[in-house]
């Protein structure tokens, strides 16, 4: 190669390195493994004795032939634990920073999700309100916020990428600083087509705390200390959308429903701040440096094909990411379908005449949230150390069976019981508070589960793995958002609730699945595509 150069002309030479280093970029969109994940593989195998080498490791490799067992271990994603604190080879890059910082890290993205999805909620209570404002009725004010949901599912096609290519913090921070201008858009809205246009570019811009934040954490934390650190970061993503409109019951109750959306303005203002000035960079190598030195139309080639929408897309190919994302999907739905029509389906039911009363329901659920804050994440790093201690060995898969009984038990069983108590008129208001209580609680023992395994299955691109989730789940949020009303009118409240339930529990189906096989359902696809 170097002969050959000297003989050509010197900017032939150049053009022609830069192109061979354009090509040696590794294009892992069809890939759910990277050299980082195979070189920590390799370094945590133990040595013999005496020192030996290479030769030593590959023997000691264990065969790449599919084995459909419970343990379902490969080369791929086998750690071996590491004495009684489970750290394993290569975690070093995880010490960057000291544990109050990254107490602070959590906090700063724990603050800024709870943006987005508060928003969701918020206007919820002073629907009546904002119907009235644009002498409009409530199920079209209500497509608003289906709208909003929807471009909360759309966003995570842009947002992963771009917080691979460029870093979490900028990218952050961009969200940030629109989130806080189309906020105020809203509300400024002078009529019904600027308040839906608005609302639809702050949802856009707010998933990228839930994107961004989430990967942040994969970032900072090993993977048996990330259950707990996403718990506590979920907790914001879900303590928003139910004490949302218990907020917005309180305000819209005294003062125009507009002074929702000044405050949420000034919050997102107070992230932008927090963010811009104390939040570091947290991702370990930002795909875009590797852009340094190449020719503009080379970068302009590869920055596309890193930031193309289709590269999040493109993985739901893998079986197991698609029944997650369905999983995480079904709670996103039973959340909103939960939230969404308490005022319409309680007011009524218990002669309810204010939004404040109606928005003391929320609070229920949301005692829920940050009740399972303290013992969600927890429970899953203890199942992911358990199936350690047994396999000697970390597998991704296992993280999940520690949200089974949550999402198979608990969650249908309280929205059966929710649902019919309204239908039937029975248990007073104890018994459907109740059932919301406990689904809130065991939300946070699933989502966090859900999300982590989305971290530790493909690091190198896990931005896009949440991106992906998150897509799925705020489509059929969206779709929850818009159908709850129409179909509880139809059916009543105890059906709905029941159809919901059971979604559940096929999903809850589908994530043990995952759990069982979900590593040959990787290997399955990945030696397909060698064999293309």
């Amino acid at each position: 190669m170097k002969d050959h150069i000297e003989k050509q002309h010197p900017t032939e030479a150049v053009e022609e390195e830069h192109e061979t280093r354009a090509e040696s970029i590794k294009d892992d969109s069809h890939s759910v493994h990277d050299s980082a994940d195979e070189k920590k593989f390799t370094a945590s195998r133990p040595k013999h004795e005496g020192g030996h080498g290479e030769t030593d490791l590959e023997s000691q490799r264990p065969s790449m032939q599919l084995q459909h067992t419970r343990s379902h271990m490969s080369t791929h994603d086998a750690h071996p634990a590491h004495d009684q604190e489970f750290y394993e080879e290569g975690d070093e890059i995880y010490d960057k920073f000291s544990k109050w910082k990254k107490i602070s890290i959590v906090a700063i993205l724990s603050f800024s999700s709870f943006l987005a999805p508060i928003s969701s909620t918020s206007i919820l209570a002073a629907s009546p309100e904002v119907a009235s404002t644009y002498d409009t009725t409530a199920s079209i004010f209500n497509i608003s916020n289906a709208l909003y949901m929807l471009f909360m599912g759309l966003s995570p096609l842009f947002w992963g990428p771009m917080g691979q290519t460029y870093g979490r913090k900028w990218t952050l921070a961009w969200a940030a600083v629109t989130f806080t201008a189309f906020s105020a858009g809203s509300a400024l809205a002078p009529d019904l087509g600027s308040y839906f246009v608005f609302r639809m570019l702050t949802a856009f811009q707010g998933t990228a705390f839930l994107i961004i934040g989430g990967t942040a954490i994969g970032d900072i934390y090993r993977p048996v200390e990330r259950g707990t650190a996403y718990s506590w970061f979920m907790s914001g993503t879900l303590i928003g959308p139910a004490f949302g409109p218990f907020i917005g019951g309180i305000i819209v109750n005294f003062v125009t429903w507009r002074a929702i959306f000044w405050l949420q303005t000034a919050l997102a203002g107070l992230s932008s701040v927090l963010i811009i000035f104390f939040l570091p960079e947290t991702i370990h190598k930002k795909r875009s440096d590797e852009l340094n030195g190449l020719p503009k139309s080379q970068q302009a080639k590869q920055l596309w094909k890193w930031i193309n929408p289709a590269r999040v897309v493109i993985l739901f190919k893998y079986p197991n990411l698609v029944i997650v994302a369905v999983a995480s999907a079904s709670l996103v739905w039973n959340m909103y379908s939960l939230l969404t029509p308490i005022r319409q389906v309680l007011n009524p039911r218990f002669n309810l005449s204010s939004p404040i009363q109606s928005g003391l329901f929320y609070i229920a659920p949301g005692c829920g949230y940050l009740t399972g804050t303290f013992f969600g994440g927890r429970w899953a790093d203890a199942v992911v150390k358990r199936y350690m201690k047994k396999r000697g060995t970390r597998v991704a898969e296992d993280r999940l069976h520690s949200c089974l009984p949550a999402m198979g038990i608990v969650i249908p069983a309280s929205m059966i019981v929710y649902g019919w108590s309204i239908e039937k008129k029975v248990g007073g208001i104890a018994l459907p508070v109740i059932a919301m209580f406990l689904q809130g609680v065991a939300q946070l023992f699933c989502f966090p589960s859900l999300n982590t395994y989305c971290l530790d299955v493909m690091q190198s691109r896990s931005s896009e793995v949440v991106a992906g989730n998150y897509f799925s789940r705020y489509l059929l949020g969206a779709a929850g958002s818009a159908a709850v009303l129409p179909i509880i009118d139809a059916i009543g409240v105890g059906w709905f609730s029941t159809i919901s339930a059971a979604f559940v529990a096929v999903a809850a189906l589908g994530t043990w699945a995952v759990a069982v096989w979900g590593k040959d359902m990787r290997d399955r696809v990945d030696q397909g595509k060698e064999v293309e």
